[in-house]
């Protein structure tokens, strides 16, 4: 009676995508951070206004 090894298979290694490399200039990747971090920022100030029931040139002390 002869053995069989049964060797699991692994499944093929698939490469990602890959991330576009940050660069110096107007780039799709530069717009896009640049969009995500305006959003944010206007977020929090509706939320400063929110929560003081200032705008932010009163809360600077600029009014």
């Amino acid at each position: 009676m002869t053995e069989q090894k049964i060797t699991p298979t692994q499944p093929p290694v698939q490469d990602l995508p890959a991330e576009p490399e940050p660069a110096f200039g107007w780039t799709e990747y530069a717009e896009r951070i640049n969009g995500r971090v305006a959003m944010i920022a206007f977020l929090a100030l509706l939320l400063l206004e929110a929560f003081t029931h200032q705008d932010l040139f009163t809360w600077l002390g600029l009014r």
